[in-house]
């Protein structure tokens, strides 16, 4: 059974913990690169619309799996993770925070 207070299910505590996962790529969290669209939590389930660097993002399904792992510690049953990736829009370097981009010195 999911946990059900509401704080560990609100957008910003989702969005704090998928701050956890490093694109091995870059080395930047998922959310700094700017790869998280969307974010609709319940106490239930969540779904998560992202976006990759590229379609042809070598590291992507390590980057699920780690989202997985670390989501399923709010979601214990797998099927109510739901993350969806698509590339509409494409990703681009202006959609990464300005701390991200100060790592790469933009």
């Amino acid at each position: 059974m999911a946990m059900t207070t509401s704080a560990s299910t609100s957008k910003e505590s989702i969005l704090k913990l998928l701050e956890t996962i490093i694109d091995p790529e870059t080395g930047i969290n998922i959310v700094d690169m700017g790869l998280i669209y969307e974010v609709t939590p319940s106490n239930e389930e969540v779904f998560i619309k992202m976006g990759m660097t590229s379609a042809a993002c070598p590291m992507g399904d390590l980057i699920i799996e780690d989202m997985n792992r670390a989501l399923s510690t709010i979601y214990v049953t797998p099927n109510k993770i739901d993350i969806e990736v698509t590339f509409n829009p494409p990703w681009e370097p202006s959609m990464m925070s300005e701390a991200a981009r100060k790592e790469f010195g933009w």
